[in-house]
């Protein structure tokens, strides 16, 4: 096992999102993942019920005591619901997380409708995370939302994404599965900076017809951050994470009556 992921997210008592996806996807990617859990939601694959926030001080206690005595390799962030969780979030990066690359997965709405961010703390994700954001993993409704665009369509997607680079982020994937047709596109946009990295790429794979969608953002991104934990470039890191995943949704179990989970466990091997 090599690579410490500290994941700073929710949990979701389902287990198909959230901390429980995180988690699942870095360990079966063989690497190591310590959390800080920033609320406890009660729900399953037809939606959130209730969320219960944790306290931002709890939240910069969780994330010191890992970093002080595990470290990071990485940082990912999932559900951060409020501006002062995020500010918390900031802060602590600054202090102690400036070496690890952080994955940003703006996490606003919940796969059933329900609002996983506070309408106030957008500017703050702005502000506070996107630039400091190694990697920024909006799907389309979440970049619609941070760019105030319509996005409906491949070139609109690449327009959202050069906007949101502009905001600060090294880097943005933005996911293409919302948009219809039987090809998902996901653009890649890496800051001219980068050096050999920079400027744009398209990933294209087959839709998956299945109901089995249940976070697929957060194990993405985890997944993802796993890769840049083990020293894996970015590029090669997303391919690896997008072919994980898709596995990952094939062999999904078939479980509950709405978006079902993943079978985070079933590829494992066949991914160094």
């Amino acid at each position: 096992m090599n690579g410490r992921v500290l994941i700073v997210a929710g949990s979701d008592s389902g287990g198909g999102a959230g901390i429980q996806a995180d988690l699942k996807a870095v360990t079966a990617l063989d690497a190591y993942g310590a959390t800080a859990i920033t609320a406890l939601t009660a729900q399953n694959t037809r939606g959130v019920a209730a969320v219960l926030p944790v306290p931002p001080d709890f939240i910069r206690r969780q994330m010191e005591l890992v970093l002080d005595d595990i470290g990071a390799d990485a940082i990912k962030t999932g559900m951060l619901h409020s501006a002062e969780v995020i500010e918390e979030v900031a802060r602590v990066y600054d202090r102690l997380g400036r070496g690890a690359p952080l994955v940003v997965d703006p996490v606003m709405v919940a796969k059933g409708g329900a609002r996983l961010l506070q309408p106030d703390a957008e500017g703050a994700l702005r502000d506070r995370l996107l630039p400091r954001a190694a990697l920024l993993t909006p799907n389309l409704p979440e970049a619609e939302a941070l760019t105030g665009a319509v996005i409906d369509s491949v070139d609109a997607m690449r327009r959202a994404a050069a906007r949101l680079l502009s905001m600060g982020p090294r880097a943005v994937l933005l996911k293409g599965g919302h948009l219809p047709g039987a090809t998902v596109v996901d653009v890649l946009c890496v800051a001219p900076e980068a050096g050999a990295q920079g400027g744009e790429r398209l990933f294209e794979d087959a839709r998956i017809e299945t109901r089995a969608t249940h976070g697929t953002g957060c194990t993405l991104a985890s997944a993802i951050a796993a890769g840049l934990a083990q020293g894996l470039a970015l590029t090669p890191a997303i391919a690896r994470a997008r072919r994980y995943l898709r596995e990952a949704m094939r062999a999904a179990p078939g479980l509950g009556h709405g978006h079902g989970p993943l079978n985070h466990a079933h590829t494992a091997r066949p991914f160094p």
